[in-house]
């Protein structure tokens, strides 16, 4: 199936060490509208992120020269471009960390065609809808000591910005544009991710754990976002 994505065709930059995946990736995003570069290391990833300016990263994390985690870490310190991690590694805890840095999705080898497209898009129209949020009137929203600037795509409290990631702002975002309203977990990765799966729970809670973490909220305090327990999130209002 050719899935027509507009005129303009996403760029995708696919940095897999492997030749034979790196090809299946790159011919069959092809065969779906996306034009497609690819990287065999982490540095020669860099290189071509920096000169390219992809749309989004497809990155393998068993690179020869340097770890995928680095490759997440670079990109994240000034670059918000949605990264979709493949890899072969499936503990718990190589996801949560992969999430952390900042990755956007993470999907284990071996992977489905189907799968890395339904994903791509998926993580493509989220980065498209919460890059209009700054468009909302007044461009931003306050709570009590915490500002959201929907046009800097910045999260502050007493005036300190917050380090939050991409996905998290989408988070914080998504929740302050219904604040007073309890979101179910389905509907907030609905709206995040664009697709849900066996694991979309866990990864919803992780990220909000450390949201409310980098806010210095305790466990159990009732501050900014309040978690209804066994139904969704709520961000409170003044």
């Amino acid at each position: 199936m050719t899935i027509d994505m507009g005129n303009n065709k996403y760029k995708i930059l696919v940095v897999e060490d492997e030749d034979n995946i790196a090809s299946f990736i790159k011919t069959n995003l092809e065969i779906n509208n996306y034009q497609v570069i690819c990287a065999g290391t982490c540095e020669m990833g860099l290189r071509m992120f920096s000169s390219h300016h992809p749309d989004l990263v497809v990155l393998d994390l068993g690179l020869p020269d340097r770890d995928g985690l680095e490759f997440i870490q670079e990109i994240r310190k000034s670059e918000a471009i949605p990264i979709i991690v493949l890899s072969a590694r499936t503990s718990e805890n190589e996801k949560v960390f992969a999430l952390d840095l900042g990755a956007n999705d993470y999907i284990t080898k071996p992977f489905g065609t189907e799968e890395l497209l339904a994903r791509i898009r998926a993580v493509l129209r989220s980065n498209r809808h919460c890059s209009e949020l700054g468009s909302i009137p007044g461009g931003k929203f306050q709570l009590k000591d915490m500002v959201i600037d929907y046009d800097k795509r910045q999260v502050t409290i007493k005036g300190t910005e917050i380090d939050l990631t991409q996905t998290e702002y989408n988070i914080v975002a998504y929740l302050s544009e219904h604040a007073g309203k309890v979101l179910t977990y389905a509907s907030i990765i609905q709206a995040i991710w664009g697709y849900s799966d066996y694991g979309s729970t866990k990864k919803l809670q992780v990220n909000m754990k450390n949201i409310r973490k980098k806010m210095g909220v305790t466990p159990g305090e009732r501050r900014y976002i309040i978690n209804e327990l066994g139904v969704g999130y709520r961000m409170m209002e003044e």
